[in-house]
């Protein structure tokens, strides 16, 4: 799922790195397909892993995308992370945490 966020992260966000892709959403939107495949496929296997728990899935993911969400938006916009940020991310891993080792 890691590797989905970072996709769905480019796709949506590089219109604010790159003019190029802002004039051209339609052909950045024909990502979505292969990207939508990829995180009912990824959730399948989530799921599965988890013993059919779809909530604990789903948080992690959620988690994931905002750790991801974070470090790249630093990376290629340059906006840091305040205190506000930081307890979000740190609240986002706690979820993971709780949902992969609490049983």
């Amino acid at each position: 799922m890691t590797a989905v966020n970072i996709a769905v992260w480019y796709q949506v966000n590089l219109q604010f790195v790159n003019p190029w892709f802002k004039q051209y959403p339609i052909i950045i939107s024909l990502f979505g397909f292969p990207i939508s495949y990829a995180i009912i496929k990824g959730t399948n296997h989530l799921v599965d892993g988890l013993d059919g728990m779809l909530w604990g899935s789903r948080l992690i993911t959620f988690s994931i995308g905002i750790v991801i969400f974070a470090a790249l938006t630093y990376i290629h916009m340059g906006q840091g992370l305040n205190i506000k940020t930081i307890v979000s991310v740190m609240l986002a891993l706690i979820l993971v945490a709780i949902q992969v080792f609490w049983k």
